[in-house]
This record gives C-alpha cells, structure tokens and sequence, in this order.
C-alpha cells in the first residue's frame, strides 16, 4: 500500500489493473467465480504476459523482455 504522500508507490499494480479490466473483465459477462478466474487467469498467462507490448518493456512482451534478460 502507499504510503501517506507518496501516490506514485502503486503506480504500476494501478495500471495493471486498469489495463486487466479495461481489456478483459468488461468484454465478459462472468457466470460464476470459477469462471472469472479461469478467465483472467488466461488473459495474464496467454495475452499480457507472452503477446502484449509493452511500452516500459521497450515494445517488448514480458516474455521477450525475460528472455532478453537472462542472455
């Protein structure tokens, strides 16, 4: 959690979140919990951690930015 005056400590959890309900929670009418969570489960795995660009990563995936590292 933030800490009192600092507003940029959750900045990166904030636009995660923004960006996981934006792109997948609202285009789904969710049945149950179960559902929910097989969903975004398969969203983060499938989509935003291996295809996604991502512009703090250098327009790479978190994938490709890991793979990058590690050489």
């Amino acid at each position: 959690m933030s800490r009192k005056e600092n507003c940029r400590d959750n900045a990166v959890a904030e636009s995660f979140f923004k960006t996981l309900i934006a792109e997948c929670v609202y285009q789904y009418k969710f049945k149950d919990e179960q559902q929910a969570a097989l969903i975004i489960f398969k969203y983060i795995e499938t989509w935003y951690n291996r295809k996604r660009l991502h512009s703090t990563l250098g327009y790479l995936s978190a994938e490709e930015f890991g793979k990058k590292l590690n050489k």
